[in-house]
């Protein structure tokens, strides 16, 4: 249940579920492709993604597991000595391989000091039983969250996005994850191509009678060296970039329809300005997450409002 200090449940809210310190996200690059890239299921990739956008200046393929988690721990360590910290194995599909390399993988960020625990970025058409009973196995003693990309609920879109996966695949993978006793999180991309507001704001229902713990969301971008940058700019009217407050007002309109028990990690991404091409809001994340927070206040409501039973203490 929220109480009045919190307008929604946020991650660090879900963190303290789980640690009693404060902990820290260092991405990994560990050169794994994607099975809509590589010819398994399809070839270009998302029509959105360009890697580039996410992955931070200590990330490179030519580093090691280990090198990398060193350079992060270097880089956060100086602002927070105590600090423990979560491999998060972010780029591309990051449980595609054989079960024996990702096992040496995973155990060597594992062995890094001061690294507690995994983040694991993945698809839900890459997650085998096997692979799922391994990170059972690996839960019992440390930390693991497994976040999928899904995207929208929408088949349709997922289609023209070239996904290479249906929802109901992701809703499988998700289940089977839980199921596990693993906790499982989902992002998801608001204002794709085609999708209507009230379109956007269901989701939230929909996601809401899954096992999730946490959610990402973020704003549909147009960024450079992507196929939807040429659909974007051949067939722009199927496409609305909301300004931030739009943005901002539907983003409240979706917490108000979210179970409280799922935290909501971030609302927005924020490409390098040399590959963005729109929208360019200029705002920092915490300045938006203070806009969000605004008009929740204004309108007297919080996460979950909306939904049937749902009372704030």
């Amino acid at each position: 249940m929220l109480t009045p200090t919190y307008l929604y449940t946020d991650f660090s809210q879900f963190l303290k579920r789980y640690f009693s310190v404060k902990v820290q996200k260092i991405s990994v690059h560990a050169g794994f492709t994607c099975p809509n890239r590589d010819g398994k299921i399809g070839r270009g990739g998302c029509t959105y993604c360009n890697n580039q956008t996410f992955n931070p200046e200590y990330c490179a393929t030519q580093r090691s597991v280990t090198e990398q988690l060193e350079e992060g721990k270097a880089f956060f360590g100086r602002k927070y000595p105590e600090m423990k910290y979560l491999a998060y194995f972010q780029a591309y599909t990051n449980t595609y391989g054989e079960l024996e390399h990702l096992k040496r993988l995973y155990e060597e960020a594992l062995a890094v000091d001061d690294v507690v625990g995994l983040v694991i970025g993945t698809r839900p058409d890459c997650v085998p039983d096997a692979l799922l009973d391994y990170f059972a196995e690996l839960q019992k003693k440390h930390f693991v969250l497994i976040e999928y990309g899904v995207e929208t609920t929408s088949d349709v879109t997922l289609q023209r996005i070239n996904r290479g996966h249906t929802f109901a695949q992701a809703e499988d993978a998700i289940r089977r994850t839980a199921q596990r006793g693993i906790p499982v999180g989902a992002h998801f991309i608001l204002g794709l191509p085609g999708e209507a507001w009230e379109e956007i704001v269901a989701q939230a229902d929909c996601i809401s009678k899954l096992p999730l713990d946490t959610l990402k969301l973020h704003q549909l971008q147009i960024v450079r060296g992507t196929k939807m940058a040429q659909e974007f700019a051949d067939e722009s009217a199927d496409f609305r970039l909301f300004t931030v407050e739009e943005y901002a007002a539907l983003v409240a309109d979706f917490l108000e329809r979210l179970d409280t028990r799922i935290a909501v990690e971030r609302f927005t991404s924020q490409s390098p300005k040399e590959l963005l091409l729109a929208p360019d809001w200029g705002l920092k994340n915490y300045q938006f997450v203070e806009l969000v927070k605004k008009i929740l206040r204004q309108r007297g409501t919080y996460q979950g409002a909306a939904r049937r039973g749902t009372e704030r203490v």
